[in-house]
């Protein structure tokens, strides 16, 4: 039921009739479960529509972008709705509605895999409370008691008479009555929508080719923009000749953007594209230009040894625990720049003039979009919508919204008229927010048994947060560094070691970093997954046995890791020839796990066969979506550990394409085997934290085909070779 803008903007008008006019229903519920009206101004939590034609409209303020949480969130709505799910259809509220009405639908923010855990109270209630209004309704037709009804998929019954009402019947009705005060939620055993494997809401939509992303919008009279910032971060535009590119066919004007940048307006964005390398521009590259890889490299094997106080998980005395012991393992990692590099390019098209602006955009947060619009278009946030589109593609790119500002800062210089402006792929590979770049020394202290117990782990590299969120740095400490390695929480270490020391030496560059999908789980899986598969094999012993003696406090991690091993025929791999690998971690609040099994050609190339996953997140909505998660997460991950690479010459990143950013290619995946094990009592995550066991799991799975370790990403630079 997601619509075009026009037949949502009518369907809005209609919600804010509609307590008036008793056209349909639409309830809101506090984070107590308290229920309140539609007229009020202080709701803050999901809505509810039914409309009299028995459809229901579940209104999604976090951000589809392939993952599933659209499909996820109306789930646990329709579950406790009680509603029939073939009538249910979604649409997106505005961010300027949210304000309005004191951020009803909460967070707009979509990444962290927060958008079902974070979500999965709140909207539940509303499905709750709507339910009671309308069974409410129905009885008052009846004269009957409200506990003497019952409804199934829509449909109110009374059994004393066997009446019946549909929910498009009373939906005018329910609409005047007082929401409950209180709402009670079913217990998990009764569900019956969340934990099935329901058909996602927006797949017929892509697969007939209705669906719209933001670069398919194309408004009337709208103009086409192409955009070339200046290469180097932190530098800045000094000048530019457009004579020649406003001679060239199509072209309405070549604007400066901020103090960084030029765009070409044309009637076509190819057209646009072309005149804009006719641009003769002149940069300042400021003092970032002055860097390249191999310094900032060096700079990273300094802080592995330097003196550092940012902290992230500390036992015992690691000094003295890794002096008496009676071996000591060590190992350096690496983990390099990474580029979200989303298929569909960064694009927003604005609207703008002096009273209000418009924007269309993909954006993984709808209310900074909405910040980034206003401040741009110099107008109060009242003034400014945005339309959010679904995403052809984020990982956490699209949480910025620079491209949004640049959209309205050239629409303002055409007033009235629709810009549509879109990144070429060479502008998005260049304008990242980039994985951080970290390097790790890893210490271990086995005792005369061959237990672990001392372990300190150095991670040297960029903090994301000191980069583009300072003020979350908690006394200079940036605690997404230690993700996977913190003492508890939704990212705790896996492991039980008696002196344990994880520490930071912060080392940033000039390189914006940003929130790549996974996050810092993903290096910090290796460091310490690879390591811990190192200390085994030190110890000589089986390293599913030597996980085990670590993990006696952390039995669901065991129960995934042992799962997916058993699967996997780990116990029987050496008498079946069978190389194989692990890998375990607890991250954004789900427990995961995988077992890599890879062989090796008559030429001593390596290919991996098969990665068995398994992964607990206390609930799981929609089973079918976890497994496509799980899959999807290994192409990302994996291809990240293939070839995965972005380096920097002269302060600039040198991929500037998929040519020399690739992506794994189909022969080359394995057969992936996902176990769905959701053990109840917590929501984690699904489409971040399995992204990061892949890749550990597949680095000791080729050590114990090869007698290799590698343990700098990419592989492509070792001397393994792929089948």
């Amino acid at each position: 039921m997601n619509t075009s803008t026009t037949m949502s903007l009518s369907r809005r008008k209609f919600l804010v009739a509609s307590g008036a006019t008793g056209a349909g229903l639409a309830i809101g519920v506090y984070p107590s479960g308290k229920a309140v009206a539609d007229n009020h101004l202080d709701e803050v939590n999901a809505w509810v529509v039914i409309n009299p034609d028995e459809s229901v409209v579940i209104r999604i303020a976090r951000s589809e972008m392939g993952q599933g949480t659209l499909t996820g969130l109306a789930q646990m709505v329709a579950e406790e709705l009680e509603c029939d799910w073939d009538n249910v259809g979604w649409e997106y509220p505005t961010p300027r509605e949210n304000l309005a009405r004191d951020r009803v639908w909460k967070n707009y923010a979509t990444g962290g895999s927060r958008g079902i855990r974070e979500s999965h109270q709140y909207v539940r209630e509303g499905g709750a409370a709507a339910r009671m209004m309308l069974i409410e309704a129905a009885a008052a037709r009846w004269s009957a008691a409200p506990e003497d009804c019952s409804v199934s998929k829509g449909v109110i019954s009374h059994k004393a008479s066997g009446k019946t009402l549909t929910y498009g019947q009373v939906a005018a009705d329910a609409a005047k009555l007082a929401p409950p005060l209180e709402v009670k939620l079913k217990d998990p055993s009764e569900w019956t929508v969340i934990g099935q494997p329901k058909m996602r809401l927006d797949t017929v939509s892509k697969l007939d080719g209705s669906q719209l992303y933001g670069s398919d919008i194309n408004l009337p009279g709208m103009l086409n923009a192409a955009i070339k910032a200046v290469p180097v971060f932190g530098g800045k535009l000094k000048s530019f000749d457009a004579d020649a590119a406003n001679k060239m066919p199509g072209v309405k004007g070549v604007v400066q953007v901020g103090n960084n940048a030029v765009a070409v307006v044309a009637d076509t964005w190819w057209r646009a594209n072309k005149a804009l390398k006719a641009v003769d521009i002149e940069w300042d590259l400021g003092d970032g230009a002055r860097l390249n890889q191999a310094e900032i490299v060096e700079r990273l094997d300094e802080g592995l040894t330097a003196d550092t106080k940012l902290v992230g998980n500390q036992a015992g005395d690691v000094k003295a625990g890794l002096e008496g012991a009676s071996k000591v393992v060590e190992a350096t990692y690496s983990y390099p720049f990474l580029n979200h590099a989303c298929m569909e390019p960064m694009n927003a098209t604005a609207k703008w003039t002096e009273d209000f602006c418009e924007v269309w955009c993909p954006t993984q947060n709808g209310e900074a979009a909405h910040a980034g619009a206003a401040e741009a278009a110099g107008l109060p946030l009242e003034k400014v919508e945005v339309y959010k589109q679904l995403l052809g593609g984020g990982f956490g790119r699209r949480g910025a919204p620079d491209y949004v500002a640049q959209a309205v800062l050239i629409a303002k210089q055409f007033p009235g008229t629709p810009i549509k402006l879109l990144w070429s792929r060479e502008e998005d590979m260049l304008q990242g927010f980039f994985h951080p770049i970290t390097k790790a020394r890893v210490v271990g202290g086995l005792n005369d048994d061959g237990d672990l117990e001392s372990l300190h782990l150095r991670i040297s590299g960029q903090s994301i947060l000191a980069g583009i969120l300072p003020q979350a740095l908690q006394n200079g400490v940036d605690f997404a560094t230690f993700q996977a390695l913190l003492p508890e929480g939704d990212h705790s270490i896996s492991y039980s070691v008696p002196n344990l020391l994880v520490d930071h030496a912060m080392r940033n560059t000039h390189i914006r970093p940003g929130f790549w999908r996974g996050v810092n789980v993903n290096p910090n899986a290796i460091y310490m997954e690879c390591f811990i598969d190192e200390a085994a094999h030190a110890a000589g012993k089986d390293p599913l046995a030597f996980r085990r003696g670590l993990m006696q406090d952390n039995p669901l991690g065991w129960a995934v890791l042992s799962a997916a091993a058993e699967r996997a025929g780990w116990a029987d791999r050496e008498a079946n020839g069978k190389h194989m690998g692990l890998a375990v971690c607890h991250a954004f609040g789900s427990y995961v796990a995988a077992c890599a099994e890879v062989s090796v050609n008559d030429s001593g190339a390596i290919k991996i066969d098969r990665i068995v996953a398994a992964t607990d997140p206390g609930y799981c909505v929609n089973p079918q979506q976890t497994e496509a998660q799980v899959e999807g997460s290994f192409v990302y991950g994996l291809s990240a550990l293939l070839y995965g690479e972005c380096t920097v010459t002269d302060g600039k990143i040198d991929q500037e394409n998929f040519d020399t950013f690739p992506s794994m290619r189909m022969a080359h995946m394995p057969e992936v085997e996902t176990i769905v094990m959701p053990s109840g009592g917590f929501w984690g995550g699904v489409g971040e934290p399995t992204i990061a066991v892949a890749a550990p799991a597949v680095l000791n799975a080729i050590f114990a085909a090869t007698g290799k370790r590698l343990r700098d990403v990419p592989i492509k630079h070792s001397d393994i070779d792929l089948a």
